[in-house]
């Protein structure tokens, strides 16, 4: 498990960010239609999703620009909530969008934020 990380999630366009009790997942997403010659193409997007790992019974999503949380206890929906809006103050300051950071980018902004890499567990 990861602790406050920013990790590779399968592909160099995926990243994660997990907590003990949450995580916040960075995935370019690509468009299901093919462009066709009428359409223009559509810009690229990106979203992080934090997933609260605990619950107290209450459903919880908080979406905002460029993220959706869903679930966690109270405390745990809190502290994604305030580290995305963080995340997104820096790439504001920076003058990008999420899906135009680097890896290394998008990791030195989670490491600002307070989320910290932590070595993996071995399985």
């Amino acid at each position: 498990m990861f602790r406050g990380s920013c990790l590779p999630a399968g592909s160099g366009e995926r990243f994660a960010v997990a907590t003990r009790t949450c995580r916040i997942y960075r995935r370019r997403m690509a468009d299901s239609k093919k462009p066709s010659k009428k359409q223009p193409t559509a810009a690229p997007r990106a979203l992080l999703l934090g997933v609260g790992l605990d619950s107290d019974g209450h459903q919880r999503v908080t979406k905002g620009k460029n993220f959706a949380l869903v679930g966690g206890t109270q405390e745990t929906h809190e502290a994604m909530t305030e580290k995305a809006i963080k995340i997104n103050e820096h790439l504001q300051k920076r003058g990008k969008e999420l899906h135009e950071v680097s890896r290394e980018e998008f990791d030195d902004i989670a490491h600002r934020v307070g989320l910290r890499r932590d070595a993996p567990q071995d399985n």
